[in-house]
């Protein structure tokens, strides 16, 4: 398999999602879970994502999809569509599995996938981390990654904005 199919093979559709965690589980794997934008990929996205993928055997990635970045963050965003981010993010070496979703929050592949562990940036607290309750609930836990300071991809856009 060339490395482009490589890449194309970590993106995935539901169905297939639930039939290879099930297999994971199967195997005693570690299922960790995280989710974003990650409308401009940088160094702080990079850092959660390796100590999330720390935490477990296997890391699965959820996105928001275009129409779920314009809900949230406005009709600006994102800079970089779906296809872009989705391929970026499992081109990571650490990146196991990576799912696009268009609600606003990512609730429903939660409840699908059952993640051992769930984690989110520094920026949250436990009681804003959506799927908190459900994972804990389940006999799974939350982690919070710190963040790396000085690193957003709402602050890189705001740079780019003031060089024109």
């Amino acid at each position: 398999m060339n490395n482009i199919n490589k890449i194309k093979s970590k993106i995935y559709c539901l169905e297939k999602l639930q039939d290879d965690v099930k297999k994971w589980k199967k195997k005693g794997e570690k299922i960790v879970f995280t989710n974003g934008c990650f409308d401009i990929l940088h160094k702080g996205h990079v850092e959660i994502l390796a100590k999330s993928a720390d935490l477990g055997n296997k890391i699965i990635v959820g996105v928001n999809s275009d129409k779920s970045v314009k809900n949230l963050k406005g009709i600006d965003r994102p800079i970089v569509n779906e296809h872009s981010r989705t391929m970026l993010l499992a081109s990571l070496s650490i990146v196991d599995a990576v799912i696009l979703f268009d609600e606003e929050t990512p609730i429903n592949l939660i409840k699908i996938i059952k993640p051992d562990i769930l984690t989110k940036g520094g920026d949250y607290s436990f009681d804003t981390v959506v799927g908190n309750n459900f994972v804990n609930e389940e006999g799974g836990k939350t982690a919070l990654i710190p963040l790396v300071q000085g690193y957003s991809s709402t602050q890189i856009i705001e740079k780019i904005k003031k060089l024109k």
